[in-house]
């Protein structure tokens, strides 16, 4: 049987490097700058969506008739603005994430996204349903795009799961107890991250025969959820001790703070 190919193994330069030193843990400012990029261009797009839906309110339902083809352009160009702004937002997040003990500012860093959706559509939907230049038929194949739009951009909106400090703190002193380093692997195509290159789960997942490597931090950014499950089993492959009792309690899952 021919042997697999070698993997190639791509170090990823400190994005988000930890410091390790009974510190909470803080992104760098390099991580921060990245942030920063991202959350402008979000903001833009979400600034122009928003414009998109005030040209709409203001001149286009104003017009009679109003123009059909034009109107659902603008619906689908302001569902693309927010969505992508929703994107770039929760990959600066997951750079440059809130801490759980503030729980406003929590909330709103991780669901702005969707309460951007809700702003950029609502009015404008309501105000289509309402709006006496258009026939019944236009009124509802317009509200009814508008509502799936809407949808689609809050989903895309919402963080289900989002990154915090805490979290990465904890992963992070996670990772340095069982192999004494805040290093750990991923695929461009994997959901989690791994303990070494030399896993059986990074091979086999990685479509692209690239490994990257970095810390737990480098590993967020990069999209990877959380550490894998076969925390054991990687542990023999990559030839770091066993769990003791101290790190199986370490490796617990954590129960979500609520706000």
């Amino acid at each position: 049987m021919a042997d697999a190919p070698k993997k190639k193994v791509v170090h990823v330069e400190n994005s988000a490097a930890v410091e390790q030193q009974n510190t909470t843990w803080k992104a760098t400012p390099q991580a921060k700058s990245q942030a920063l990029v991202l959350r402008i261009i979000a903001a833009v797009l979400w600034v122009l969506a928003i414009g998109g839906e005030a040209f709409s309110i203001f001149y286009l339902l104003k017009q009679n008739p109003v123009n059909f083809v034009l109107l659902i352009v603008l619906l689908v160009a302001i569902a693309i603005l927010a969505i992508v702004g929703d994107v770039l937002w929760k990959r600066s997040n997951r750079l440059d994430p809130a801490s759980r003990t503030e729980p406003v500012r929590f909330f709103v860093q991780n669901q702005l996204g969707a309460i951007i959706g809700i702003i950029a559509f609502v009015p404008l939907i309501i105000l289509i349903l309402l709006n006496k230049n258009m026939t019944g038929q236009q009124k509802g194949i317009a509200g009814a795009i508008g509502g799936v739009l809407l949808i689609v951009a809050v989903l895309f909106g919402i963080s289900f799961n989002p990154p915090s400090v805490e979290q990465y703190d904890q992963e992070t002193a996670t990772v340095v107890q069982l192999t004494g380093a805040d290093a750990v692997t991923w695929t461009k195509s994997g959901k989690v991250y791994h303990l070494c290159e030399k896993a059986s789960a990074v091979n086999l997942t990685s479509k692209d025969n690239q490994i990257y490597t970095g810390t737990v931090a480098d590993a967020h950014a990069a999209g990877k959820q959380r550490l894998t499950l076969e925390v054991d089993q990687e542990l023999a492959e990559c030839g770091f001790p066993p769990r003791t009792s101290a790190s199986l309690e370490a490796t617990a899952p954590a129960a979500t703070p609520t706000p």
